[in-house]
């Protein structure tokens, strides 16, 4: 167990120099087991939120500022530990390889923007995948000694010959298929702007090349600069709006939104969770084709954690 405790949460620049030796692909003469992840959780104990910089997630995203921190705050907060992890454990992948391919946070009460909470970060479930190997991080925020938000993000590491050696025990993916416009829900076509990979990047601190710039995505196989996905996500929930207090957003991307683009949000209400039904679903498409960027389910927290 290599586990870390910071009294701080890490800035991303701290670690660029590592973070671009793990770009490079693996030697065969890396002695790392591509059949295990590393046994290590990064901690910081004591997290006291940035206002400036959550005041520019807030801009950025469409969040109102309520003196709530939002649903999807935390999993940004937790990638530096996240990058930290990858580059000083004996991590089996390339950083460069990963595909961001599902995301769910829960949130069991509203936090409160200057709450002073516990974060930690841990590898976990690594299972086969039919492009290859996915494997979870999972951050779980503390206050005095109670969960009151975590989320776990899949990450796909393409390889041409899956190991077999584990399988895939992950929860059905939400569907694609577009529903229709429900007037009671959320209904939304907007533009994308070329430049809002740079702009969330320098929020978020995730730098990955193929959000940047047209150059630098072709580099890496895409024809243009692609749009965070965390971003697309809390766009969405930004738009749907009020969720309740406790509840859970499971969100599974699908096709990347190619820079600049014109999209369309269909949410169905999330008010009716509060009455009578126990999920809504979203979707996010191309405006111009139906082709999903984004699905995804709301729910109701559940109390057993």
């Amino acid at each position: 167990m290599s586990d870390k405790h910071f009294d701080v949460l890490p800035k991303a620049h701290t670690t660029y120099a590592n973070i671009i030796k793990s770009l490079l692909p693996i030697g065969d003469n890396h002695k790392v087991d591509r059949d295990a992840l590393p046994q290590a959780t990064y901690y910081v104990d004591e997290l006291h939120i940035d206002q400036s910089n959550l005041d520019d997630y807030r801009k950025i995203c469409g969040f109102g500022d309520n003196g709530k921190v939002p649903i999807t705050y935390f999993s940004v907060l937790s990638q530096t530990l996240q990058m930290n992890m990858m580059v000083k454990e004996p991590f089996p992948f390339a950083m460069l390889g990963l595909v961001h391919i599902d995301n769910s946070v829960t949130q069991y009460r509203p936090i409160g923007e200057r709450e002073t909470v516990a974060m930690s970060v841990s590898f976990d479930n690594l299972r086969d995948h039919a492009q290859g190997q996915q494997f979870d991080f999972v951050t779980k925020v503390e206050s005095n000694d109670e969960v009151i938000w975590e989320g776990t993000s899949t990450y796909l590491a393409r390889s041409k010959k899956p190991k077999g050696n584990k399988k895939d025990k992950s929860a059905p993916r939400p569907a694609t298929v577009k529903p229709l416009v429900d007037e009671a829900g959320t209904h939304s076509i907007f533009e994308v702007p070329e430049d809002i990979g740079r702009r969330y990047a320098f929020v978020s601190g995730d730098f990955n090349l193929i959000h940047l710039h047209p150059l630098s995505a072709r580099a890496f196989g895409f024809p243009k600069a692609i749009a965070h996905g965390m971003w697309s996500k809390a766009k969405c929930l930004a738009l749907i709006g009020d969720l309740p207090d406790a509840c859970t957003v499971e969100v599974s991307f699908k096709l990347p939104i190619f820079l600049p683009a014109e999209v369309e949000l269909i949410a169905e209400p999330a008010d009716a969770l509060r009455d009578t039904e126990d999920h809504c679903t979203f979707g996010l498409y191309n405006a111009k084709n139906d082709k999903p960027h984004l699905a995804g389910i709301i729910k109701l927290a559940d109390d057993d954690k």
